[in-house]
C-alpha cells in the first residue's frame, strides 16, 4: 500500500532525453524562465515528492553538473522517446536503489507541475487497484507524468526492443491505468514550453502572478 509516508520509496525520473526540435534543438529544459532554468524549477518541485531522483538525458552529462543529480542516458538507442526514459528510470532504480518499487516520471518542459502530483497519482492508483497511473487536465491525459511499477521493467524492455513499441499510450493500454485529475485554473499545471512562443507565454504567466 502506498501512503503519504511511503513516497520516499517512490523514485523519480526526469525525462530530458528528447531532441527539442520544436524549440530549435538543444536542451529546452535549460532555457531560462523567470531567473531560473525550466529544469531548476521542475527539480525544486519534484525533489520533495520522491526519494531517489535521476535525470534521463543523452550526450555530455557535464551540462547538468550544477544540479548535483545522477544522469542516465537512454538504455534503448535511437532517441526512442519518453518510454525509453521511463525504462531507463526503472532500470536505474533497480540497479541503484533496490528498495524502490515505483518510479514517477516527469517531463522537463512543464515548469508549473503540481506539488502534490505524486501523492495524487499514488492515491488514484490505490483507489482503483490499477497497475499504472498518470495525470490528466482539461480532459487530456498526460502519460509522461506517470507512476510506474518497476516490476514491469522487463515487459517494457521486451515491448520496446522486440516489438518496437514507442508510443506511451500504446504500452499503457495493456494494463489497468488510473488517472489523477487536476484543475486548470488559472493555469493548466501541465502547460509545456515546446516552442519559443510557449516560453514567452510562460514568462507572461509568471509575471502575472498566476503561478
Amino acid at each position: 500500500m502506498m501512503t503519504e509516508t511511503a513516497h520516499r520509496d517512490i523514485g523519480g525520473v526526469l525525462l530530458a532525453g528528447g531532441l527539442s526540435r520544436r524549440m530549435g534543438g538543444g536542451d529546452k529544459c535549460l532555457r531560462p524562465l523567470g531567473g531560473r532554468t525550466i529544469l531548476e524549477r521542475i527539480v525544486a518541485t519534484v525533489r520533495p515528492q520522491v526519494g531517489p531522483l535521476v535525470l534521463n538525458a543523452n550526450g555530455d552529462p557535464a551540462r547538468f553538473a550544477h544540479l548535483h543529480l545522477p544522469v542516465a542516458a537512454d538504455v534503448v538507442e535511437g532517441y526512442a522517446g519518453p518510454l525509453a526514459g521511463v525504462l531507463t528510470g526503472m532500470e536505474w532504480m533497480r540497479g541503484t536503489a533496490p528498495g524502490v518499487a515505483w518510479v514517477a516520471s516527469f517531463a522537463t518542459d512543464a515548469p508549473f507541475i503540481p506539488r502534490d502530483l505524486v501523492s495524487r497519482m499514488a492515491a488514484a492508483l490505490e483507489r482503483e487497484g490499477a497497475d499504472l497511473a498518470c495525470a490528466r487536465s482539461a480532459g487530456q491525459e498526460h502519460p509522461v507524468f506517470g507512476l510506474w511499477p518497476i516490476r514491469l521493467a522487463g515487459d517494457l524492455r521486451r515491448a520496446m526492443v522486440d516489438e518496437g513499441i514507442r508510443k506511451v499510450d500504446a504500452w499503457t493500454a495493456r494494463y489497468r491505468l488510473a488517472v489523477a485529475d487536476f484543475d486548470v485554473g488559472p493555469v493548466d499545471p501541465f502547460f509545456n514550453t515546446n516552442r519559443p512562443e510557449d516560453l514567452a507565454e510562460a514568462e507572461r504567466l509568471l509575471a502575472s502572478g498566476h503561478v
